[in-house]
C-alpha cells in the first residue's frame, strides 16, 4: 500500500513484510455457530465470523497449538478482512447435551496408565436451543507480517491441506476451504461515498442508509492475549454488514483494494 491508513498494519522489526500483499480464501459449510459472548437461554451466534475465530481457523490450518497464535494475529502485525458471500440465514436447533463440568465426568480405565474423563452417559441430557447459521460462506483476506508463517500458510492453502480439520465454530460443523490466491493490497478510496464489499469494522456512523439495502450491526471479539487461565479478549470490533451479502455504501472510510474488490481490514 502506498497510502498510510488506519487499516494498514505495520510489520515488526523481524519482518520486511509491510502487509502490502494478502492471501484470500473462501470457507463454507452446511452449518455454522459462533457463540455470542452474552449469556442467554438460546445460544445465539454471530452472523459475521469473528476475527478471533478466523485467527483460530488459520492457526488450525497451520497446526499451531491452542493459545499459541495470539501474537501472530496482533493488531500491529496482521490484517484481516471478512466478506459474507452468501445470504446470512439462521435457524433455531434444539440439541441434547451432557454436562462437561468436573463433577459430571466419569473416568474411562481409571486403573490403567492412561485415564480419560468423559461425560457420564447415565446422566440426564440437557436441552439447549442453538441459533445456527445455514450454509454460511465467507471470503477471508489475511495479511501477516511474519514472512515465515505467511509462506507456510500460502503453501498449505495452495496444496489444499490443513493440519487440523477446519470447522465453522463448533467442531462438528465441518467446513471446506477454497484457496483463491495471493493478491496485492492497494490503497482504496478514502473520501466520498464508497461501495464496500466486506463487512465494515468500527464505522457504523459512516454507513449511508438506503431503504433498499439491509444493514445490521454486531460487536464481536477481535484480538486476544494469553493469561494465566488461558486467554483474554483484549479488543472488540463492531461490524456493519449487509446480511444479503451485498455491498454497503459508506462515507469517508479508508478502504483497500484486493482482487478488484473494495474491503476494509482490521
Amino acid at each position: 500500500m502506498d497510502q498510510e491508513s488506519p487499516n494498514r498494519r505495520t510489520g515488526s522489526d523481524e519482518s520486511d513484510n509491510d502487509l502490502d500483499r494478502c492471501l484470500s480464501f473462501e470457507i463454507r459449510g452446511p452449518w455454522g455457530h459462533f457463540r455470542r459472548v452474552e449469556g442467554n437461554v438460546v445460544k445465539q451466534t454471530y452472523r459475521i465470523i469473528p476475527r478471533t475465530t478466523v485467527a483460530g481457523l488459520i492457526a488450525a490450518v497451520l497446526g499451531i497449538e491452542r493459545d499459541g497464535y495470539y501474537d501472530l494475529f496482533g493488531p500491529e502485525v496482521s490484517a484481516i478482512a471478512i466478506q459474507p458471500v452468501e445470504e446470512l440465514r439462521t435457524v433455531n436447533m434444539p440439541m441434547n447435551t451432557l454436562s462437561t463440568a468436573a463433577g459430571d465426568l466419569t473416568s474411562l480405565n481409571p486403573r490403567g496408565k492412561i485415564s480419560i474423563k468423559l461425560p457420564n452417559p447415565t446422566k440426564l441430557r440437557q436441552q439447549h436451543n442453538y441459533e445456527v447459521l445455514v450454509d454460511p460462506a465467507y471470503r477471508i483476506d489475511v495479511a501477516l507480517a511474519d514472512d515465515e508463517r505467511y509462506e507456510q500458510l500460502r503453501e498449505t492453502l495452495a496444496a489444499g491441506k490443513s493440519h487440523y480439520v477446519p470447522s465453522l465454530g463448533l467442531s462438528e460443523y465441518l467446513a471446506e476451504i477454497d484457496y483463491l490466491g495471493e493478491f496485492d493490497v492497494e490503497a482504496g478510496p478514502a473520501s466520498g461515498t464508497i461501495a464496500v464489499d466486506s463487512a465494515v469494522p468500527d464505522a457504523m456512523n459512516d454507513v449511508v442508509l438506503d431503504p433498499e439495502t439491509r444493514c445490521q450491526i454486531e460487536e464481536s471479539p477481535a484480538f486476544m492475549a494469553s493469561d494465566g487461565g488461558g486467554r483474554t479478549t483484549t479488543e472488540y470490533t463492531t461490524y456493519t454488514y449487509n446480511p444479503d451479502a451485498e455491498p454497503l455504501q459508506v462515507r469517508d472510510v479508508q478502504t483497500s483494494r484486493v482482487d478488484d474488490r473494495t474491503v476494509v481490514f482490521v
